[in-house]
């Protein structure tokens, strides 16, 4: 006897059948021990932003050139949160995180003007709680930059985000998602500066923020601090004059696991400690960014460069 069955029931089993295959695919793509991921010993990540390209092929070209190990690139993974989940969960071993970002982000800690403070803080608190491994930094430190256009500067000779605020409540903001929502970002800058604005800030790509800015869309933004377009496109970066933002050291995260399990690793990574100055990660942001450069062939100068 053959059975038959409703329409409505047939699509749900066919639609069931597309989502299991798709959510393997989707698992065994994000597994380190996937076939995907053969033709690398380790995997380096990176966020998702011009520098944490630049910083995550470093890693992987200094890790290649001076040990045995072959790297698998995993670029633009996401922000912080994703990256520090996928770490954690052992789907990669490696990427640069910010020290400012990670104390205040992910150990939820109240931020620490104190750059040796946080680095001592954050180094125990990721051994003793995710078994990561923070180590020295690369030398610079990007930190949020709040920026507005070079003209603006220049017409109410502005200099500091204290000054800024008499002009702040007929200006737009622009930020982006997790600028507007991290305990040290917005929320905690407009209560220390008591910033107002004309109407809720915009959320917004962070890819697109300067040009909102040129285009005069917005007339404030977060930005980096070493962002190549800064001086490029005439832009004013405001000092924050009540030292509100923690530091934000670039440095790399290693799951201790993979560091026991390669011990060259960790002097491989060491060669880079305190190596890249804010100006040369500025100048190097620019390459990418400005010039179009290829990230592989900017990265291979700058390591030729240093004689790394």
């Amino acid at each position: 006897m053959r059975l038959k069955y409703p329409t409505e029931t047939i699509k749900t089993f066919v639609l069931f059948c597309l989502l299991t295959v798709a959510l393997v695919v989707a698992i065994a793509s994000c597994n380190p021990n996937s076939t995907t991921n053969n033709s690398g010993d380790i995997i380096v990540a990176s966020k998702d932003f011009t520098e944490q390209d630049i910083l995550g092929e470093l890693l992987a070209q200094q890790i290649e050139a001076t040990t045995n190990l072959k790297v698998a690139r995993r670029p633009r993974l996401g922000g912080s949160f994703v990256c520090h989940s996928a770490i954690t969960a052992g789907k990669i071993d490696a990427y640069i995180e910010y020290t400012g970002t990670a104390f205040t982000g992910i150990l939820k800690q109240k931020a620490i003007s104190d750059p040796k403070l946080v680095y001592e803080k954050l180094k125990q608190a990721y051994a003793q709680q995710f078994n990561l491994e923070v180590m020295p930094s690369l030398g610079f430190e990007n930190t949020f930059a709040i920026i507005i256009r070079g003209e603006d500067a220049k017409r109410y000779n502005l200099q500091t985000l204290s000054e800024a605020t008499k002009y702040t409540p007929q200006w737009r903001g622009g930020f982006g998602y997790e600028f507007l929502e991290r305990e040290d970002g917005f929320p905690g800058l407009a209560k220390t500066y008591n910033l107002h604005f004309a109407k809720p800030p915009q959320i917004m790509d962070l890819g697109l923020i300067y040009r909102a800015l040129l285009q005069k869309q917005v007339d404030m933004v977060a930005g980096n601090s070493t962002d190549g377009q800064i001086a490029r496109l005439d832009l004013a970066v405001l000092k924050d004059d009540k030292q509100y933002f923690p530091p934000y050291e670039a440095a790399p995260i290693v799951r201790k696991e993979t560091l026991k399990k390669y011990p060259q690793l960790r002097q491989a990574i060491a060669q880079v400690a305190g190596r890249i100055t804010a100006d040369e990660m500025r100048q190097l942001n620019y390459l990418v960014e400005g010039e179009l450069q290829n990230i592989k062939d900017v990265v291979h100068e700058f390591r030729k460069s240093k004689k790394l």
